[in-house]
């Protein structure tokens, strides 16, 4: 066989190869568009799912002038720490504290009278009178000389000078008692978490607020809108975001003794899919954020690939009834009202954003890879002309 019979052998086989795989093609671009590589579902797709295989029991919504009047941004709804608010005291004590107790007597005093109660006890005589340090027990008690136990929790110091003088009456001349906070253990107050100093602090005699309480603590170095605020109270805690707590808001409540602040980084998100210029998980940045903001944030609807008329929000909604129902938000980007009406639509934290691939893109992504497919078979054409 000659050189040239060879050649025209090898072409005729590269032809039929060529035909074979135009074939192949083909048929499988006339029912196999629907396997081409996507972002996600098409909108059809998604219509189509709510009514077979809906195994969450979605429900699909087109935002509309109704819709938007229920998802509007209205700013903080709940105000969760206001159900801790109560009256209480900041002035009384407890156990733990130490206290100074200040005794004065006139003429023959019972503290100076006799040597031997004098070294016996646990107290300095002076010519104004006698100095008494002690500490309140476990149970709210505090053990005088010649008084015997006197019972000071939940009293305050005002009180408890009256119960020692009446304690001491029939024992010493006109007796005056002075009660004087020297360690307070008891009127406290806990912050702890993503705050510059945290510790214990005492409560002053004015009830301090939780914005004060904050601020003694040094602040936060995050922003208030990815901070939650903690407060519990006895065995009750609630919670809310720092940036919803208002000065003069019911949120902002008097602390009482034993309260614990805490204080941790929470930042809301949204996630995005779909023909967008990048699947990513996006920030808030802001105490609330519409529809038309995220939008704009993840750079609109991708102009190669996207369906401008079917972009979609989905969210448990707590709207509709106690419990979070599954819903699926339908935004047409193609009509000119459905910028007003996203501007008014509130996001929510870990809501998702889905932008729909258009179905157009099948054909072209199919051209792609015929072109992709038969570039190399090209080549080796010309090569062996």
């Amino acid at each position: 066989m000659t050189t040239f019979e060879i050649y025209k052998r090898r072409r005729r086989y590269i032809s039929q190869s060529t035909r074979i795989i135009l074939i192949s093609v083909g048929l499988g671009a006339i029912g196999g568009c629907s396997t081409l590589p996507a972002a996600g579902p098409t909108s059809a797709q998604i219509r189509r799912a709510e009514t077979k295989d809906n195994q969450t029991g979605f429900q699909i919504v087109d935002i509309d002038a109704a819709t938007t009047a229920r998802l509007a941004i209205h700013g903080a709804t709940t105000t969760p720490l206001a159900t801790l608010d109560e009256v209480g005291r900041t002035d009384t004590l407890g156990p733990g504290d130490t206290l100074s107790i200040g005794i004065f007597e006139v003429g023959v005093t019972l503290f100076t009278r006799g040597n031997g109660a004098a070294a016996q006890s646990s107290f300095t005589p002076s010519a104004s009178g006698t100095d008494l340090t002690v500490r309140v027990d476990s149970s709210g008690n505090v053990q005088l000389p010649y008084v015997g136990r006197v019972s000071v929790v939940g009293k305050t110091p005002g009180q408890v000078e009256r119960t020692i003088e009446q304690g001491m009456i029939g024992l010493s001349q006109r007796p005056q008692v002075v009660v004087a906070v020297k360690t307070n253990a008891f009127n406290v107050f806990y912050v702890s978490g993503d705050i510059r100093t945290p510790g214990r602090f005492e409560l002053g005699l004015p009830r301090e607020r939780l914005l004060d309480a904050i601020a003694r603590a040094g602040g936060t170095t995050n922003q208030p809108n990815d901070m939650i605020v903690r407060v519990t109270r006895s065995a009750r805690s609630a919670e809310t975001r720092l940036s919803e707590i208002n000065a003069s808001g019911d949120q902002n409540i008097a602390l009482l003794p034993g309260d614990r602040i805490e204080l941790f980084n929470r930042p809301r998100t949204f996630l995005v899919f779909g023909a967008t210029e990048k699947v990513s998980q996006v920030a808030f940045g802001a105490s609330s954020l519409s529809l038309a903001e995220a939008m704009a944030r993840i750079g609109g609807p991708s102009e190669r690939t996207a369906d401008p008329a079917a972009v979609y929000l989905f969210r448990y909604d707590t709207s509709l009834g106690a419990e979070p129902k599954p819903i699926v938000y339908r935004l047409n980007m193609i009509r000119a009202d459905s910028y007003f009406l996203s501007q008014r639509v509130e996001m929510q934290d870990k809501d998702v954003i889905y932008v729909s691939s258009a179905a157009a893109n099948a054909p072209g992504k199919m051209t792609q890879i015929i072109g992709q497919l038969f570039t190399p078979l090209a080549l080796a054409r010309s090569l062996t002309q």
